[in-house]
């Protein structure tokens, strides 16, 4: 999720469009939407968005119970999601090593409640009074595994990679935050590096 740095009371402002949904503002609310599938038949399709949209909110609620700061629902209509508009910056454009560690705290915190976001980069964090907000769960489950945390950890590392010249102290202090806060740190850090090894050698 893309979020504008508008926000016009009253007017819909297109946020973004991606393969799954649109976002947009309206009436000073987030609105996301599931977009239509026209490869699935229609009674399939509505419940299928339906589903996921239920899914989706009941996990940013259930972040935001675990102490991780995430927009707050409004409304759940069908494939329809109304929550809480986060004016601010994407972590993308101001991270340092001090948000690292706070991310890794956060992160360590999903995790503890056995939820995985399932598409950590620093675009769905979004930094608003020195406090950092969790976007854009339309990937999220629930998963107590390993396996699954260390992939969660392992797409948050190649953002920083891929976009970030100091990443190597990015995730030092990632890790830091994560250890202070998930008990079983160390075991999802380390199958963090043999992801990363898989991926290298396949």
């Amino acid at each position: 999720m893309i979020v504008s740095e508008e926000n016009i009371d009253g007017d819909i402002i297109e946020l973004t469009n991606g393969a799954e949904a649109t976002v947009r503002i309206e009436d000073g609310c987030v609105v996301k939407e599931r977009i239509q599938k026209r490869y699935r038949l229609r009674e399939l399709d509505e419940r299928i968005r339906k589903e996921r949209t239920k899914a989706e909110s009941r996990l940013i609620s259930e972040a935001r119970r675990l102490g991780i700061p995430t927009p707050i629902i409004h409304d759940v209509e069908k494939s329809v999601i109304r929550m809480q508009y986060i004016p601010g910056m994407p972590l993308k454009h101001v991270i340092n090593e001090v948000l690292s560690e706070r991310l890794g705290e956060l992160v360590g915190l999903l995790h503890t409640g056995g939820i995985i976001h399932g598409d950590l980069t620093t675009s769905n964090l979004i930094l608003n009074d020195d406090k950092l907000y969790m976007i854009d769960f339309g990937l999220s489950f629930m998963n107590s595994a390993v396996e699954a945390r260390g992939v969660d950890i392992h797409v948050l590392f190649q953002t920083f990679e891929s976009t970030h010249h100091y990443y190597e102290s990015l995730i030092e202090a990632f890790c830091r935050g994560y250890r202070r806060v998930f008990t079983g740190a160390d075991e999802v850090l380390e199958r963090v590096t043999e992801i990363e090894k898989r991926g290298r050698y396949a």
